[in-house]
């Protein structure tokens, strides 16, 4: 069989959601199935780090698609002449959009429809392209992934889908975290100092709901009179001034750390060495920074009635995202409360053991096959 991914977000230094997710998955499928050849679809030259063995072939099909004009072009038109090139039985696309000119059998990985619920969060055109052309993706697909039961009832909610086609490939969790306790001390001088400190991992935009944790955080110095410090462990994404904009006064700015992108190592040591991860996202698919954590050895405080919530189950502790005083109330319960913190991390440690990649890529074939099936028929 030959199998087709669209591999755009595998980016050396620079990987994030929806390229971790390709990179775990498929890193495990390709050396999984050796009898099949998989070509992975790149729109700009890639790194050969991401060709994981011999059974795969990088394409690289220019021009970069990174804005809606490109985007059809390069779904519509570079990627069926491919398909058709190379006889494709399968194209599997894991960042949300698939080609609507091709008869090769898709399967379409969703992650969230975060585009509906918080359009301010994204550019404008976006989220007209994504309004236009997500239903017909959705029926184009002969099988739709997506990662957690939050994000399935949010499918079918918003559109009118046969719930047998969606399949649940929760995501996993990198071996990196939760091996590099013995960084923790020189980890924490390295980046504040020594001081404990409160970690928000992810990037840095409006959705994230990061202004509201400055808030929250005001609330926790003023009343804990705490040398305790706010790192954010991320990049500086889009639509971020009015963050920024209040970080230029804020009353406690000498007790917050932006460290920007980080690689997967140092990423995993900063998580393991905070006191705790406050994840204030207001929406997500899955959330995997509350993974991350739990694997980590760290407690996890993140928005409730969300993923986040289905993912952490007990080991999280919650608050209503929109009321920075309800989160700063449960960052203060945490620092107040040793008992409390050791309890969380302990069941967190135990949930976190229950996701790994090897299921995500295993949910994630079947999901695959489904889609062959529905193809041939």
């Amino acid at each position: 069989m030959i199998i087709a991914v669209n591999t755009r977000f595998l980016l050396k230094d620079h990987l994030e959601g929806f390229g971790y997710f390709i990179q775990e998955t498929f890193r495990i499928l390709t050396n999984q199935y050796p009898q099949h050849q998989f070509y992975f679809l790149f729109d700009r030259p890639f790194s050969k780090e991401f060709i994981f063995s011999s059974n795969v072939k990088g394409i690289v099909l220019s021009p970069r698609a990174r804005i809606p004009l490109l985007w059809k072009f390069w779904y519509d038109v570079r990627v069926p002449k491919a398909l058709k090139t190379i006889k494709a039985d399968l194209f599997v696309s894991p960042d949300g959009f698939c080609s609507l000119k091709t008869n090769v059998p898709q399967c379409l990985v969703v992650h969230d429809l975060g585009f509906l619920h918080h359009p301010a969060s994204y550019k404008k055109m976006h989220v007209f392209y994504l309004k236009k052309y997500m239903p017909r993706f959705l029926k184009k697909a002969n099988s739709i992934a997506t990662v957690s039961t939050f994000s399935k009832s949010d499918l079918l909610t918003h559109y009118p889908l046969n719930e047998s086609r969606i399949s649940i490939v929760y995501n996993g969790v990198r071996e990196s975290f939760g091996q590099t306790s013995n960084h923790r001390e020189l980890t924490k001088i390295k980046y504040t100092g020594g001081t404990e400190y409160f970690i928000y991992v992810g990037a840095i935009q409006p959705r994230k709901n990061l202004v509201s944790l400055l808030k929250a955080f005001s609330i926790f110095k003023k009343r804990q009179q705490s040398n305790m410090k706010l790192v954010f462990a991320g990049r500086l994404a889009w639509k971020n001034e009015v963050f920024l904009s209040l970080l230029k006064t804020y009353k406690y700015r000498n007790d917050i750390v932006l460290t920007d992108y980080l690689k997967d190592q140092e990423l995993a040591q900063i998580m393991s060495a905070a006191y705790a991860l406050v994840y204030p996202s207001v929406f997500e698919g899955f959330g995997v920074p509350v993974l991350e954590a739990m694997k980590s050895g760290i407690p996890v405080i993140t928005s409730a009635d969300s993923s986040m919530q289905e993912v952490a189950g007990d080991a999280g502790l919650y608050f209503n995202p929109h009321d920075h005083l309800d989160m700063a109330d449960k960052m203060m319960r945490i620092y107040k409360d040793e008992s409390l913190r050791s309890r969380l991390i302990q069941i967190g440690s135990a949930r976190a053991a229950q996701f790994s990649w090897q299921k995500t890529a295993d949910l994630l074939w079947e999901s695959m096959m489904k889609a062959m099936i529905a193809g041939d028929v």
